[in-house]
């Protein structure tokens, strides 16, 4: 499949977008907007076949996995380059409010999901959601994410502390919220 992918094969392209496809989908709704989702999962994709001819599949015992994690590096800096190119990309317009904590006890952070936590991560903005994705799933220090988002590391610190700050507040109303609607049903029963 691969060193078809390397002729050009048509076949042998869509059996690999076939296969990797969900992964890239996933990968890229970590980093981007949903409205464009699609557009940077086929980007990166022509990225991929373009460059097909440099991945070494010998590296590693486990092909899919290596494909996997070089196809990821392409899938993360095809988003980088588009949040780059958002014309809406203006972190100095993002101003600072003090919001309300709830005060929830543990057993109410411990009902919200996976899904809940991902859902509020996808609600920051994409500044926000930038940093704080490169700083605490990718690992990145802040003078790496500065250079890969064209930002000065102290914008990198202050954005992933505000986007935890926001995070904080997402999560406390989502878990006030699941916290009142169990005793809700509680009480209706």
């Amino acid at each position: 499949m691969l060193e078809g992918c390397r002729n050009n094969d048509r076949a042998s392209q869509k059996q690999l977008y076939e296969l990797l496809n969900g992964f890239a989908c996933k990968v890229c709704s970590t980093y981007s907007n949903n409205y464009n989702l699609q557009d940077i999962v086929h980007e990166g994709f022509i990225k991929l076949f373009k460059n097909i001819h440099q991945f070494d599949e010998n590296r590693h015992e486990d092909k899919l996995a290596t494909l996997k994690g070089w196809f990821k590096k392409i899938l993360i800096n095809t988003c980088i380059d588009h949040f780059r190119k958002s014309a809406t990309y203006n972190i100095s317009a993002i101003s600072k409010q003090a919001e309300e904590f709830a005060d929830c006890s543990s057993n109410a952070f411990d009902m919200l999901s996976y899904k809940d936590i991902l859902n509020a991560i996808s609600e920051l903005t994409p500044a926000y959601r930038s940093v704080f994705n490169l700083f605490v799933i990718e690992g990145m220090s802040h003078e790496e994410i500065a250079s890969q988002l064209g930002i000065s590391i102290g914008s990198s610190k202050s954005n992933l502390s505000k986007a935890r700050e926001k995070l904080r507040s997402i999560l406390a109303k989502k878990a006030e919220w699941k916290m009142h609607n169990d005793n809700y049903k509680i009480a209706a029963s």
